[in-house]
């Protein structure tokens, strides 16, 4: 049984919880991807005195900057501090320069390379995130806390690229020439994935999400051949938990998404929501999709999309959690972010009356 069980049980009553679960809300629930980052005066403060990495290993500086994001904006869940390729930082060598994102000096470059991948310790190795996501629950008992990982596929482009790219040439050329190499490194991280995001579990998160970030890449046809069966293991062995797929520029295959298995589709800003909405299907939950740009505009702008969107979303139907369509950029203004918030918060419960 999971020790937080209790904690668990209780937020099932909450307004995000009932969401992803399709049930009845009184308004729209709104958490933010990046909720806690650059944009914020008190995250910058601490990252003053620490690098990226070490605030990441910190389950106390983690937890204090969800907390912080969590109290500041008033949203309707937390998600844990941390980065995507955590799971990755022994095998690649992962470091993170200003200005460059991640970078891996081992990459994945050939058969033998995926055959000498060690085996992780999730336990021992990623403690420090589960840490994390358990002070975040002893400090806020009250919120809902989501806890993440990157999927398979994203995690197999930084590992093969060995950073970010724009056309994933040598993942894409990896994935047809050494098809073999590459289900096997697929099968590797979603064996992977599974144990990171069922520890986050155990240690109290009370909702699970998978950020398929560079997907949008492929094919229709690859993403179902390459991806989608690992896809559906990982929320297979999630089943108890609520559940969050997000990927960007996927809004073609969004019905793909939603077979496999997660209980809430994410949904970027290139998307209609309405006919996002039906490629998902009335019985999952979907979530969006400003774009983060809109932040940068004044507040009658972001009143003004943040309706149009809640308006779709109402005449569509279904559970749906408002979010950004992707992150906060870092130099949004603090204040605009707050008012996103309260915008949703105040127009959402207007309509349900």
């Amino acid at each position: 049984m999971n020790k937080n069980s209790k904690t668990v049980k209780r937020l099932d009553d909450s307004l995000f919880i009932r969401a992803l679960r399709g049930k009845s809300v009184e308004r729209t629930p709104v958490w933010l991807m990046r909720q806690a980052g650059r944009y914020q005066a008190s995250y910058r403060a601490i990252r003053e005195k620490v690098d990226f990495l070490t605030l990441c290993h910190s389950s106390e500086l983690a937890a204090q900057v969800t907390v912080e994001a969590v109290d500041s904006l008033q949203v309707d869940a937390g998600i844990i501090f941390a980065d995507i390729l955590l799971p990755l930082e022994r095998i690649g060598r992962l470091s993170f320069a200003r200005g460059d994102g991640p970078q891996l000096a081992k990459p994945v470059a050939c058969s033998q390379d995926v055959d000498s991948l060690p085996a992780i310790d999730v336990e021992g190795e990623l403690s420090y995130v589960f840490q994390s996501v358990s002070l975040f629950c002893k400090e806020r008992p009250q919120v809902p806390l989501i806890g993440f990982a990157g999927a398979p596929f994203t995690l197999a482009s930084y590992l093969i690229e060995g950073g970010s790219s724009r056309n994933f040439e040598k993942t894409k050329a990896f994935m047809f020439k050494e098809s073999a190499a590459f289900a096997k490194l697929m099968s590797y991280l979603t064996d992977v994935t599974i144990a990171y995001l069922k520890g986050q579990a155990e240690a109290g998160a009370h909702a699970l999400m998978l950020f398929d970030s560079w997907v949008g890449a492929l094919s229709r046809q690859d993403f179902q051949r390459f991806v989608l069966p690992h896809s559906k293991k990982i929320f297979a062995a999630l089943e108890e938990q609520p559940t969050i797929y997000f990927g960007t520029a996927c809004g073609g295959m969004l019905d793909l998404f939603a077979e496999s298995g997660a209980a809430c589709i994410g949904v970027d800003w290139r998307s209609d929501l309405t006919n996002a909405h039906r490629m998902i299907g009335q019985d999952k939950a979907y979530m969006g999709n400003l774009d983060p740009c809109v932040l940068f505009a004044d507040k009658d702008e972001i009143a003004s999309q943040a309706a149009y969107i809640l308006d779709q979303a109402k005449a569509a139907g279904g559970s749906h959690i408002f979010n950004l369509g992707h992150g906060i950029l870092q130099h949004t203004q603090e204040e605009n972010v707050r008012f996103l918030v309260e915008t949703v918060k105040e127009y959402s419960a207007d309509r349900k009356t």
